[in-house]
């Protein structure tokens, strides 16, 4: 810690929030601020949520006893206060970094985590299922559950206060209320908690609070059954929350940390057989300036100056496989009406804020609902439409069904854009695009290309605009390009037909995607020791070149294929391929570099690849093993 702090100093874990009065929690919530920011600061991460819920955080530490009492966080970028405030101070700094704290929670981390949250709206779930294993084994822990952030536009969290209604089990729900998620939220929902806070319904916080502590007496007299009725249906008006069978309290001030505290005591000890939902609203940013006015532009930073607010900008005047495709998919929107702009909650991460700003009738952020939108996009094809969906890869796994369903099964010419494909660098497992290539292959009938630069990008998306009889996927990293001039958008490829790169004897290497660069590395290195190596670039894993890979075959002793993903995916078409049509035999081997079967931390990305064996040294080195074992089998025989 840099500070000479007056209270954090001495707060190692929740108990010790406990022996201060609660005169003190003010100052400690300040302190806790400060240490946030000065900690992101140096590290970059997520920074407006957290800063929205220090004095929640501070509150809910002190009035419940965790971690018996289980505190569920969703979408876990609003919990470095909580990591501050549970045993994680000292590492407070490690954010993000290799074997550093995650930037989610996280459960192998810290006993103060009870469910791991990096994707959206999964508390109410999770935590209902929790307070159903306590009642069924006649526990009486409190379990609390944190929504907010642009969460509740989610359907998952609607099927879980649905059930948790009809369950009437005892658990307290805290929507976090910032009129915000990365980017200002939409639909009905936002639309309906604004009603709540703008109407004669919104009651000054001395008064919501006189009420509530009238309601919740253990023992209703006839009066404080008025006051209940009175806080149920006035303050709430018959509110959706209410009739899915939830106590409804508020809203109410979350920034008052001795109000929230009051709240909280009376939520906990309240004899209520349901759940409970106290609803707060809260700033996202809070407490520091520049985040308060830029509350999009300050969710995740890079690292930044305190003083000016300033964020470290990329040294690389190279252009981002995503704005790439959003500058492309514009030029194509301006010549072509029916291209259509789909996201969910995700405008500027996918570039579609890009496409939005051009054609602001023809994008539509749907909010935090892949399954909707995916669905939606469906909907759009039917009638002639071409939607690019923009998602990203580990968010798509969220709606496979309706991939599956609702598009692929009808044939339907839905175009889906998938950014952040492969290992993503601080984010971590969760939000690594691993799958998408083996969940999508499976599919019959899609196209799946992947492009090894930000020029073959540009020819993919070229391709798919005339893609109208079935559904077509692309998926491209984060980060940037390798600087390379990019095509015209009338540039466009054949279905299915890969391109040689370089022509050598005995080996071939069959690249799918971003690893092209560390083959030619890879191939250069070879070169110098005297082997050449034919280097095969793909394009499309669906479907396969399988003209060239027959000829691959045929003409070399060694094929070696490469993707940035699980197995089941590329390598494992070819190696399908390669078998079906008896081309395995003494002659030939058939090696695969695939994402190795574990989910791989957080760390640099170049540090990840080489973990996961993609990075050149890896690929040489199993291209020396799979010469040397076929040595010895000659040699054997």
């Amino acid at each position: 810690m840099i500070k000479n702090y007056k209270y954090l100093k001495d707060i190692n874990f929740p108990a010790d929030i406990k022996k201060l009065s609660q005169s003190n929690l003010k100052i400690l919530a300040e302190e806790v601020r400060s240490e946030m920011i000065d900690a992101v600061s140096e590290t970059g991460g997520h920074l407006g949520a957290g800063l929205g819920v220090v004095e929640l955080t501070v509150a809910l530490h002190y009035v419940f006893n965790t971690p018996n009492d289980k505190l569920i966080w969703d979408v876990g970028h609003q919990t470095y206060p909580h990591k501050i405030l549970t045993g994680r101070k000292d590492r407070i700094r490690t954010l993000r970094k290799g074997n550093g704290l995650s930037g989610f929670t996280k459960r192998s981390e810290s006993e103060y985590d009870p469910f791991g949250a990096a994707h959206s709206s999964t508390s109410i779930s999770s935590a209902l299922g929790i307070a159903v294993a306590n009642k069924l084994s006649n526990k009486s822990n409190n379990v609390i559950a944190v929504i907010g952030d642009g969460a509740m536009s989610a359907g998952m969290a609607y099927e879980a206060m649905n059930n948790a209604g009809a369950t009437k089990t005892k658990m307290i729900v805290i929507l976090n209320d910032n009129d915000m998620s990365i980017a200002k939220p939409v639909g009905a929902m936002r639309s309906y908690l604004a009603k709540i806070l703008s109407g004669k319904i919104y009651f000054s916080f001395r008064e919501t609070i006189k009420l509530i502590i009238s309601a919740f007496s253990k023992r209703f007299s006839k009066k404080a059954g008025k006051a209940e009725d009175f806080l149920r249906s006035a303050v709430t008006g018959g509110t959706l929350f209410s009739s899915m069978g939830f106590y409804y309290i508020g809203p109410i001030d979350g920034h008052d940390i001795d109000g929230l505290v009051s709240v909280l005591k009376n939520a906990k000890e309240i004899d209520f057989q349901g759940p409970i939902m106290i609803h707060i609203k809260t700033e996202k940013g809070k407490g520091y300036e520049f985040a308060e006015k830029s509350a999009d532009k300050y969710h995740g930073v890079t690292k930044f100056n305190i003083n000016t607010g300033i964020q470290e900008k990329s040294k690389s005047n190279i252009p981002a496989y995503t704005k790439v495709f959003a500058n492309t998919l514009v030029k194509h929107a301006e010549k072509d009406s029916k291209i259509i702009g789909i996201t969910a909650a995700m405008p500027s991460g996918t570039g579609m804020d890009i496409f939005g700003k051009k054609f602001p009738t023809r994008m539509f952020d749907v909010g935090i609902a892949e399954q909707h939108a995916v669905t939606f996009a469906a909907g759009l094809a039917t009638e002639g439409y071409k939607p690019y969906a923009a998602i990203y890869s580990t968010f798509l796994q969220r709606a496979y069904d309706q991939v599956v369903h609702d598009v692929a099964i009808q044939s339907l010419p839905v175009r889906f854009a998938i950014d952040r494909a492969g290992l993503v660098g601080a984010d971590g497992p969760t939000h690594a695009g691993s799958f998408d290539i083996t969940f999508l292959t499976t599919l019959p009938n899609f196209v799946v290309m992947a492009p090894s630069d930000e020029a073959e990008l540009v020819r993919m998306i070229n391709t798919s605009i005339d893609i109208n009889d079935r559904p077509s996927a692309f998926r491209y990293p984060r980060g940037n390009g390798l600087g390379l001039n990019l095509p015209e958008i009338d540039e466009k490829l054949e279905i299915g037909k890969g391109r040689i790169i370089k022509e050598g004897k005995k080996i071939a290497i069959l690249n799918f995607g971003a690893r092209l660069h560390e083959c030619l590395l890879a191939q250069e290195n070879l070169k110098k020791k005297g082997i050449n190596i034919t280097l095969f670039d793909a394009r499309f894993a669906k479907p396969l070149d399988e003209k060239i890979i027959w000829q691959l075959a045929t003409d070399h002793e060694v094929i070696l294929s490469i993707e940035e993903g699980s197995i089941g995916g590329f390598g494992s078409h070819v190696g399908y391929f390669l078998s079906d049509k008896n081309l395995l035999d003494n002659k030939l081997k058939y090696r695969s570099i695939i994402l190795p079967d574990r989910f791989i931390d957080q760390n640099k990305p170049d540090s990840m690849y080489k973990s996961a064996g993609l990075d050149s040294n890896s690929i040489e080195s199993k291209i020396l093993d799979t010469l040397n074992s076929k040595i010895i089998v000659k040699k054997t025989n």
